[in-house]
């Protein structure tokens, strides 16, 4: 036990982890060689009396201190095999902990880099909505009270709802729907939408928050950039925990700045993100343009 303590928590923390190769050699030759003459002593002078009958000759302290070759080949290593065997058990189980250890600091990291992009969402999506709705008042709309009552329902939803890694497609729904609505009261004629939903199980369950950006960057590459009428279609489907989310919206022809950075900057990039953490290698994001068109596409395995 004392050459195994020794070796384990001084020589190899203090020497050899901290690459004094040459004292710990050293240090592994004097204390091997004082090891084995204690346990030689041991036997000798201790043991021995009391297990052998008779009379016998001992050998003196001396001798056995200058027998260095007996000393080695009989005692070395019974006293190391026990000690190399516990200290390779004790690298096993620091790999263990430290493979845990990381994993946890993973899922630590994963866990605040998408609290800071769901974070990048709300001020984004709130700003917009009140933009809207400061449209609406200036024109005194019957609209407005709607409006507020809708941007309440979503922030409730953002801010308390959906803290959970995961929500029920029912719930993300209504967000979209709330959405919708408001994007409706302020285009009125202007916007034709179509939403086509075909859902098996609305307890199925998704990230929060990855699906309203698209959305509302539709409205922005569509109806936002064009006085003609402009059409929206979302098709949303969920079958045997498998989603296949499509957004198309018609746009003008004439090239558009692209000044919410959705195709290079942060709202492509955002949702890309969120989706990495959550659903690696487990879905599909691909995005459309045409002259008159945009589509995104989005399957994901929500299993």
């Amino acid at each position: 036990m004392v050459v195994t303590y020794a070796f384990i928590y001084y020589q190899v923390p203090k020497l050899l982890y901290k690459k004094k190769y040459i004292l710990f050699i050293v240090s592994i030759i004097i204390t091997s060689y004082v090891f084995c003459v204690l346990d030689r002593v041991l036997v000798v002078h201790i043991a021995e009396p009391f297990l052998r009958k008779g009379t016998f000759e001992q050998e003196p302290v001396i001798e056995i201190l200058l027998d260095i070759k007996k000393l080695y080949s009989s005692y070395f290593l019974s006293l190391y095999f026990p000690t190399l065997i516990f200290f390779t058990l004790k690298l096993i189980k620091e790999k263990f902990i430290e493979i845990s250890q990381i994993e946890q600091l993973k899922r630590e990291k994963s866990l605040a880099e998408l609290n800071f992009l769901k974070a990048q969402i709300h001020p984004h999506f709130l700003f917009n909505t009140l933009n809207n709705l400061y449209v609406l008042t200036l024109q005194k709309s019957e609209k407005a009270p709607e409006t507020v009552l809708k941007l309440s329902q979503i922030l409730d939803y953002m801010l308390y709802q959906c803290n959970d890694k995961h929500v029920t497609i029912e719930k993300e729904l209504e967000l979209i729907q709330n959405y919708i609505d408001l994007e409706k009261l302020r285009y009125g004629e202007r916007l034709e939408l179509i939403l086509n939903k075909n859902i098996d199980n609305p307890q199925t369950k998704i990230a929060p928050l990855i699906l309203i950006s698209i959305i509302e960057n539709a409205f922005k590459h569509g109806i936002s950039n064009t006085i003609d009428k402009t059409i929206v279609k979302i098709d949303f489907k969920v079958q045997n925990k498998t989603l296949n989310f499509n957004v198309f919206n018609t746009k003008s022809k004439l090239v558009q700045k692209d000044i919410t950075k959705y195709r290079d900057g942060i709202g492509q990039k955002n949702i890309e993100k969120q989706l990495k953490l959550i659903y690696p290698d487990k879905f599909q994001f691909e995005i459309h343009e045409e002259d008159i068109s945009y589509t995104v596409k989005l399957n994901i395995d929500l299993s």
